[in-house]
């Protein structure tokens, strides 16, 4: 399946939890993303674009599956950090 996902990239749990608050307090999921997100995609405001969710970590892939369009994911944790997944399309195939 591809899906159309963003995401904030940080390396601690408490980070991650601390952008979830600012999240739900109503801030920019893309300006944060820029601001914070130290994965590349920051300069994209967080945007990984169209990808094959088989190419991706497994569990920010199960993560980013359970998502509907607009929905933000908890925390995930991966090898390369935790991050809030963001669904931004869904394409089911």
């Amino acid at each position: 399946m591809k899906m159309a996902l963003s995401h904030i990239l940080v390396q601690h749990h408490y980070e991650a939890e601390d952008l979830q608050r600012k999240l739900k307090q109503g801030q920019d999921f893309e300006t944060l993303a820029a601001k914070h997100s130290k994965c590349p995609s920051a300069k994209n405001r967080g945007s990984l674009g169209l990808i094959d969710l088989r190419r991706l970590d497994p569990d920010f892939a199960e993560a980013a599956e359970r998502l509907q369009p607009g929905e933000i994911s908890p925390v995930v944790r991966t090898k390369f950090g935790h991050h809030l997944i963001r669904c931004d399309k869904s394409t089911g195939s």
